[in-house]
């Protein structure tokens, strides 16, 4: 199929690399005009020169945890391409350690990319979409936000606040006829910065090492999670609000 996503306008925070740089991709590639966000400018335009012309991409320079970046963002976004129909919370980073040896420094830290960031996309898109008859949101947790582990303490944290505050918003627009749907996605082990050791924050990949045990053997590719995506912003799934969308080889059925 092609243009399931023509006419929309998407943003994707942390959108250079990994997961949002394949989701932006096949959002082009789709119909939709995106935004991408990051917070290494060279690397962010250099993304966007590579997936498409200034007429379907544009990078901007983001910090998810700062609410008047929210602002800023979304105001360049419709005036670059118009009203905001898709936002894809997708900014986050790793870590790996224990609950005796974490500190509260490294935890807010990455509390505050994970989830907080989260939240006031949510609300910022929110306060966007019910202007202009609603669209997708679509919030990246993690298969770490559906079942615990010993060394992801902080991260179980910030992934399992991003799904719960996710089904809250979901009933919240559907019992208010805001036409908002939000959705969460739960990758697994998927070949990314963040796995490889290249990513923001701790690497994770000797990490990933010891625990790829999913029924298939392998780990994913940034397109399963990308066309996960592409459905849910879509109109195909026009029903689906509050569900989680797992996408792990099998891991958590285990």
């Amino acid at each position: 199929m092609v243009d399931r996503l023509k006419g929309k306008v998407a943003i994707v925070t942390g959108g250079t690399t990994g997961l949002g740089k394949a989701i932006a991709q096949r959002f082009i590639d789709e119909g939709a005009k995106v935004v991408i966000t990051g917070r290494r400018a060279n690397v962010g335009e250099a993304t966007a020169a590579e997936l498409g012309g200034d007429d379907v991409i544009r990078f901007q320079q983001h910090d998810s945890a700062d609410e008047q970046g929210w602002k800023d963002l979304i105001a360049y976004t419709e005036e670059a391409f118009g009203p905001l129909n898709v936002l894809v919370n997708n900014a986050g980073i790793g870590a790996t350690n224990d609950i005796e040896h974490d500190t509260f420094e490294a935890y807010r830290k990455l509390m505050s990319i994970n989830a907080d960031g989260m939240y006031l996309g949510t609300q910022y898109g929110f306060r966007a979409m019910k202007e202009h008859g609603g669209g997708s949101i679509i919030n990246m947790s993690s298969i770490l936000g559906l079942v615990g582990d010993t060394m992801t303490a902080s991260y179980n944290a910030s992934k399992g606040a991003v799904r719960l505050f996710s089904k809250s918003a979901a009933v919240y627009a559907a019992q208010n006829d805001l036409n908002i749907r939000v959705n969460t996605v739960h990758p697994g082990y998927i070949a990314t910065p963040m796995t490889d050791g290249s990513g923001e924050g701790d690497s994770v990949a000797p990490y990933v090492t010891q625990r790829l045990k999913t029924p298939m053997g392998r780990m994913g590719e940034p397109d399963d999670i990308a066309w996960i995506c592409v459905y849910l912003a879509s109109d195909e799934s026009k029903f689906a609000t509050g569900a989680e969308f797992v996408i792990d080889g099998g891991y958590t059925a285990q």
